[in-house]
């Protein structure tokens, strides 16, 4: 049962979330959107090859790497980012509609594309999500049968850097029980709806 906040904002907030591959934001983030009616996920652009199951425009906008950085051209971007060989990016006019539709708007972005943001001073609630260990974070890849050896390996090594990046967050939630991360990404989202903004 979904439910819409009731805050008296005039417009719908940004919230920014990074976490390494396989630490479960994306799990979070689902359950946020089935349970509040008012929140909105972005869905980002990239240039790697959808995996089984995604679906275009829901998961991904799946672009060439030549329509990808026509877009840069256009400026289409709030932000964007190389991860392992691909582009990533964000869209700033679906971003925009959103809030101006009232909608929160969640962007499930790297530690990169994040910091990319914070330089701009984008108006966003910041937030990190880390496994408990890395050891755990291995675990999960491995269980989660979507990555190579070589390739989960090299996940591990992003995530480190990532998890240094947790101190330029507004927040940091570590994923070591689902439920009660959840429960704390949306008092998180609860908070910020009721907080007292002053005009600049």
């Amino acid at each position: 049962m979904t439910q819409k906040l009731l805050g008296n904002l005039s417009k719908g907030l940004c919230f920014v979330i990074s976490a390494p591959a396989g630490t479960g934001k994306t799990t979070l983030v689902r359950k946020l959107v089935q349970e509040f009616s008012s929140v909105s996920l972005s869905v980002s652009s990239t240039t790697r090859a959808p995996r089984p199951g995604e679906v275009t425009e829901k998961d991904y906008f799946f672009l060439n790497k030549e329509e990808f950085e026509k877009q840069i051209q256009e400026n289409a971007f709030l932000e964007y980012a190389t991860v392992f060989g691909n582009y990533y990016g964000t869209s700033r006019s679906q971003v925009e509609k959103k809030c101006n539709e009232g909608k929160h708007v969640v962007l499930v972005i790297d530690t990169q594309g994040a910091l990319q943001l914070r330089e701009k001073q984008f108006s966003a609630v910041f937030i990190f999500v880390s496994p408990p260990s890395i050891e755990v974070l291995k675990e999960r890849l491995i269980k989660r049968k979507t990555d190579s050896i070589d390739s989960i390996e090299t996940r591990l090594s992003w995530a480190r850097e990532e998890m240094a990046m947790a101190d330029y967050y507004d927040y940091h939630i570590i994923n070591g029980d689902l439920n009660v991360a959840y429960e704390i990404l949306r008092s998180i989202l609860i908070a910020e709806e009721y907080r007292v903004r002053l005009e600049s």
